[in-house]
């Protein structure tokens, strides 16, 4: 029996996506074929906290699970929590599970739950051979037979069971309440309707994936107001962060602080109703490529597989022998991937962006290529 004829009929499925927020984003097209590729089918999503906020905006998703795994970066440690973990899981009664990881995580101590918790058909990527914990095993071959985008990896690993996408866009569901909400925040800094705006979001919770302040600073000042309002976002931890950019600007670009102020909704309504995102390769690049505004994404070269998805983009670095690292911070202590980008190629590169992605404009959405545009 070949492994899609085997799972045709399964009606209750366990996605296991235990990273980030962005993670699960860019995992969101196989989730949309697992869960057309069988009617009635039912999905849940286990998920670490901060990839389970997307529930309310995942409309293949039926159920989402948090977690946080010990085998995951996190600083929780609660040793009961597996076991109430297991009983959870054995109780829910799945048909089968699907472990979706980047190539340097193992699937294993995933697929061991899976196993304990009594679930029969489990499929991921795997290096070592898994032997039982896996009824489906898709042998690893990243990085050193080919390397893909991660959506497209994680689209390679459900086809394998008969589930194929239509569409391959990545999926977020933004809701008219969370854009009223944004609306009203955008009023009452002074930003009037129909007024124009870009998003800059200038952290990132890893540090070798920010992009200096002051080089931020410097390129928004080189805009002026040539692409409209500026409006800078961040959690709650980033507020000095944005606070210290918005001085350095001095006036010299009109700009709208709401780090700290926006749910995950208003956000993505926010990204969604503006002419173009400015980023550090983030969470926020890839809820842009969800809901289709262009992005301009400043690359830490830590990873080459998170570039935005299937909109239309400017993705900028500078190239280094140390790239692919795959560190939260940078090895070599130098930075240089992003600190070497110009400010004033930042520049160029949203005023080409919103002119080519202005209507009458020629060029399509499409997965962007890796640009070397740094001096």
């Amino acid at each position: 029996m070949s492994p899609s004829s085997s799972w045709s009929g399964l009606r209750k499925i366990l996605c296991i996506r235990l990273d980030n927020l962005g993670d699960v984003l860019m995992t969101t097209p196989a989730i949309r074929a697992l869960k057309q590729a069988c009617p009635g089918r039912r999905i849940a999503l286990l998920a670490s906290p901060a990839g389970a906020a997307l529930a309310p905006f995942l409309p293949d998703v039926d159920e989402v699970i948090a977690y946080d795994a010990p085998w995951v970066k996190n600083e929780v440690d609660d040793p009961d929590g597996e076991a109430r973990m297991l009983r959870a899981l054995r109780a829910a009664d799945f048909d089968a599970a699907v472990i979706f990881t980047v190539y340097s995580q193992s699937p294993l101590p995933a697929a061991l739950m899976c196993r304990l918790a009594g679930i029969p058909r489990v499929l991921a990527h795997c290096r070592e051979n898994p032997y039982r914990l896996l009824s489906d095993w898709q042998p690893e071959t990243e990085p050193h037979q080919q390397t893909r985008h991660e959506t497209r990896r994680q689209l390679d690993l459900v086809e394998r069971v008969g589930a194929v996408c239509k569409d391959p866009r990545l999926v977020f569901a933004t809701r008219d309440g969370d854009r009223l909400g944004v609306r009203a925040k955008l009023r009452a800094h002074g930003l009037a309707p129909g007024g124009a705006w870009i998003v800059s979001h200038c952290g990132a919770t890893a540090p070798s994936r920010r992009y200096p302040p002051e080089c931020f600073a410097e390129a928004l000042s080189m805009l002026g107001g040539r692409a409209g309002t500026v409006v800078l976002t961040g959690g709650a931890s980033e507020q000095a962060l944005t606070d210290g950019i918005r001085r350095m600007c001095a006036g010299a670009v009109p700009i709208i602080d709401l780090a700290g102020l926006l749910s995950l909704g208003e956000l993505a309504c926010l990204i969604e109703d503006a002419a173009l995102l400015l980023s550090n390769n983030s969470g926020p690049v890839h809820l842009a490529a969800a809901l289709g505004t262009p992005v301009v994404d400043l690359y830490a070269l830590t990873n080459p597989q998170h570039t935005p998805w299937m909109v239309p983009s400017r993705v900028l670095f500078h190239d280094v022998p140390c790239k692919y690292c795959y560190r939260s911070v940078c090895p070599e202590g130098h930075h240089d991937c992003l600190r070497k980008v110009p400010p004033a190629t930042v520049c160029a590169a949203v005023l080409e962006l919103l002119a080519a992605s202005a209507p009458n404009a020629s060029e399509p959405p499409g997965l962007s290529e890796l640009e070397n545009t740094a001096c």
